[in-house]
């Protein structure tokens, strides 16, 4: 089996910019979904699962590495991404954390730009250990929220 990287990578990425276009700037009071999902943390496979009934429609996968959570990856089903479902799921999973007393550290691009916009979760980042993905590169643009974001997707493609 041959795995093609630029095919892989460049799928993560679309699927990054995808899930950051979709995200709103919610307090994380007001995050619900367009539906009722249960938010499962399957610990056996390193991942958090938004269900839909019977269905898996997204995930957040992590580690624990020294004591942190490391969230790795976001995926939503395309179906779905425009529904807020990534916004509740990070939500949702950080709000756990903090229950938890952990601190994180942040690999997932989805994850940097839903705490970007949600600075009342930022305590959370580690501060020796805050990931690559913990503060979005963004470049210097005139306009407001949708020149930014356009900058970020711009980036991640």
């Amino acid at each position: 089996m041959t795995i093609n990287l630029e095919a892989e990578a460049s799928a993560r990425e679309e699927n990054n910019a995808a899930l950051i276009a979709a995200l709103d700037d919610a307090r994380p009071s007001e995050v619900e979904s367009s539906w009722e999902l249960d938010v499962l943390n399957d610990a056996e496979h390193g991942r958090w699962v938004a269900a839909l009934g019977d269905e898996a429609i997204a995930e957040l996968s992590y580690r624990f590495v020294g004591g942190r959570v490391v969230l790795l990856t976001t995926w939503v089903d395309p179906a779905y991404r425009k529904h807020r479902v990534a916004t509740e799921l990070v939500s949702r999973v950080l709000d756990e954390i903090r229950e938890s007393g952990k601190k994180i550290t942040i690999i997932c691009p989805v994850v940097g730009e839903f705490i970007h916009r949600n600075p009342a979760y930022a305590d959370l980042i580690d501060k020796v250990h805050p990931g690559v993905g913990a503060f979005p590169q963004r470049e210097p643009v005139e306009g407001g929220p949708d020149a930014e974001l356009t900058a970020v997707e711009h980036d991640l493609t």
